[in-house]
């Protein structure tokens, strides 16, 4: 089983925001998270995120999944 499954939306929000991303907005089920510096992400509210695309968005953050698991 890979190490970012059974991850959901509320805990990769609370992972992201401890690299500074801030909740921006909500557009109906996906939460804006904003970051001066990176880009935007939308992070559809899930009990749980696929791996892809959870994968998706650390890439697109800039992170690497290390990083990125180890605020965990």
């Amino acid at each position: 089983m890979s190490r970012l499954s059974n991850f959901s939306a509320k805990k990769a929000i609370a992972i992201f925001q401890k690299f500074g991303y801030i909740i921006d907005h909500q557009t109906g089920s996906h939460i804006i998270l904003f970051h001066p510096y990176r880009a935007t992400l939308s992070i559809p509210n899930h009990k749980e995120l696929a791996v892809g695309l959870l994968c998706g968005l650390i890439k697109k953050s800039g992170l690497t999944v290390e990083e990125f698991l180890n605020k965990e």
